[in-house]
């Protein structure tokens, strides 16, 4: 059992248990409130190691951990965007048998202790070990151990056969918003009067059908600003690639050799969402000589006509483009997909990037 440490302070951070769960954003959105709300500094977001990959971890297990605690900390960051929290990520238990609840609440007491955390927010779907009902015998252990424990107060999502869900004013301003400047990106930006009212037209009616079944996530006023306004940076840039891959498809087309190679790729993207994966889907076909051909969560089947092409979905321009505008500045520093070993052309070779 983990010793309480002296130094404990429930003030200084909050311990958030990670484990994927349909409430996991709204969890993440609830502590972040709350630390917002007190005097918390930071955020400390933990996934334990289901007890079935203990001692030597599966790279591809610790490496879907870790893209978890990734999206969380982009969640987080995204919630808090004065960035006055500091966030933190890590993996524990990866060396512990991990089995029953207090095997789960000692690992997390050890970590708490050791970063002097006294407070724990904890998923209400939260169930590491698959569908073991372990929360709230966990919940006991911590609370026996003396952390102040709370779980997030979110109601359960229930699947019922009712599509629509309740929307607002600012889903369906921004449902519009981003219908009209699409509209108007196919146009070229002419910007004439058909085009201007055509725009709307198009745009009132898409909004109309489908404000509320289209914006999941709970939109915040200053948050759906900061992306606005990093969207207009990102209009200018998708235009800018756009003229260049123009620009190099019309040189193959006129060379007197058609110099082209076109391949099937598979990228691994690192967006996620319904509105990131579909913006980083449309801006690679809007780009001549690229074609998203089929979208399976963050995995992209991609045809490519020439290699310059493919050497710029490899290096992640547009990828890193698109997690800017969702995820902030700091996300679009993450690695290539190259770089991460995330993307191969698809063939009777199968050749690695």
């Amino acid at each position: 059992m983990a010793e309480q440490t002296s130094g404990r302070s429930a003030d200084r951070a909050l311990l958030v248990p990670v484990g994927e769960s349909v409430t996991l954003r709204n969890t993440v959105a609830h502590a972040v409130e709350v630390a917002s709300e007190t005097d918390v500094a930071g955020i400390h977001f933990v996934a334990p190691v289901p007890w079935h990959d203990i001692d030597d971890v599966d790279p591809s297990v610790r490496e879907a951990t870790q893209e978890l605690l990734d999206r969380v900390a982009t969640w987080a960051r995204e919630d808090d965007p004065d960035g006055t929290l500091t966030i933190e990520t890590a993996i524990t238990g990866d060396d512990e048998y991990l089995f029953s609840p207090d095997d789960y609440a000692e690992a997390l007491a050890a970590y708490a202790d050791a970063h002097g955390i006294g407070r724990i927010v904890i998923d209400p779907e939260y169930s590491p070990g698959g569908n073991v009902p372990i929360l709230r015998s966990m919940e006991v252990e911590l609370d026996r151990r003396g952390y102040a424990v709370e779980e997030a107060p979110l109601r359960r999502r229930i699947r019922r056969g009712r599509l629509l869900g309740r929307g607002g004013s600012l889903q369906f301003a921004t449902l519009f918003g981003v219908s009209f400047l699409f509209y108007q990106l196919l146009g070229g930006f002419a910007l004439t009067r058909f085009d201007l009212l055509t725009g709307a037209a198009s745009a009132t009616i898409v909004s109309v059908m489908l404000y509320r079944i289209s914006l999941s996530d709970r939109l915040r006023l200053r948050v759906l600003a900061r992306r606005v306004l990093r969207l207009g940076l990102f209009v200018p840039y998708l235009a800018y690639e756009i003229i260049v891959s123009n620009l190099l498809v019309s040189y193959v087309i006129l060379h007197p050799k058609l110099p082209i190679e076109p391949r099937m790729t598979e990228v691994r993207t690192a967006v996620w969402g319904g509105m990131p994966v579909t913006t980083l889907a449309n801006s690679i076909t809007l780009t001549p000589g690229t074609l998203t051909v089929r979208v399976d969560g963050r995995d992209f089947m991609i045809h490519t006509l020439i290699p310059p092409a493919r050497e710029g979905l490899f290096d992640g321009a547009l990828e890193r483009a698109v997690r800017f505008v969702f995820y902030g500045r700091a996300a679009a520093s993450s690695a290539t997909p190259r770089e991460r070993g995330d993307c191969r052309i698809v063939g009777p070779e199968d050749e690695p990037e």
